[in-house]
């Protein structure tokens, strides 16, 4: 049984299909699918479709990407999510130095805020990071959470090592399927297995697999995870077993199905 620990299943690129997505993940092994909202605007999406999938689970936050947009009382309306039971994280949250113009006050101040909601609902959280792995670090030391999922990680060894004390699980998924990804597939062989989890971040970051412009999907987790496995020299059951476990420690609300 595998965990897809992050898919925007509602993305606008999979129009009506969600009902076809989650059937076909779940023949090819993916059991349970944590999806992540990323705006106030889409909360009552992602929520409305975990009710109607049992294998989804919700995350709630403001992506720092739509920072620009949000307004405090879009905290007030993440509040009333996090309390919801069915709630696994925060998130997406988090910091992107990649792409400009940003701004980077704003960004910080709206991931602090969120730092501070998880720490109050005792959730892990979801986290983001481009290009800004070092500050998330000093906000995480700041707002010590209860940890969480540094999803597409992407650091380096001694940054990988930073979160791991903090409690995060670490997410690799289609980047790590690409030869020329030398660095993150030496992260992949070598990190303990214990601190690593999957994900597909479906539609985005494909897997070297499929064809250029074609969507990720949850249901490519298990050639994701096979890919794992030969970096490791071990089993894709041993990867599922493993993967597994790490995703019910780091986000404890997320029940196995029946």
């Amino acid at each position: 049984m595998l965990i897809d620990t992050h898919c925007h299943l509602d993305a606008a690129e999979f129009g009506g299909t969600q009902t076809e997505l989650v059937r076909d993940a779940r023949a090819a092994g993916v059991q349970r699918i944590v999806i992540p909202a990323v705006e106030r605007a889409n909360f009552g999406v992602v929520s409305a479709l975990c009710q109607q999938f049992p294998a989804c689970a919700p995350a709630y936050g403001i992506h720092p990407m739509y920072t620009d947009a949000a307004q405090p009382d879009d905290l007030a309306s993440l509040r009333e999510y996090l309390a919801q039971p069915d709630t696994v994280a925060v998130g997406e949250i988090g910091l992107d130095f990649f792409i400009d113009p940003y701004d980077r006050a704003r960004q910080e101040h709206f991931f602090v805020e969120q730092l501070k909601l998880a720490k109050e609902f005792g959730l892990p959280v979801l986290l983001h990071i481009r290009r800004a792995q070092d500050t998330l670090l000093k906000h995480l030391r700041q707002h010590r959470v209860v940890g969480g999922i540094a999803h597409a990680f992407n650091g380096s060894r001694q940054q990988a090592d930073e979160f791991i004390k903090l409690g995060f699980k670490l997410g690799f998924g289609g980047a790590m399927t690409y030869s020329r990804a030398t660095k993150l597939r030496e992260l992949a062989t070598t990190l303990p297995l214990e601190v690593i989890v999957l994900e597909t971040d479906a539609p985005d970051i494909p897997p070297d697999f499929l064809e250029r412009g074609s969507p990720n999907k949850p249901e490519y987790l298990p050639r994701i995870a096979q890919t794992l496995a030969d970096l490791r020299g071990i089993t894709p059951e041993e990867i599922a077993r493993h993967t597994t476990q790490n995703v019910l420690s780091v986000l404890p609300r997320l029940s196995l199905p029946d």
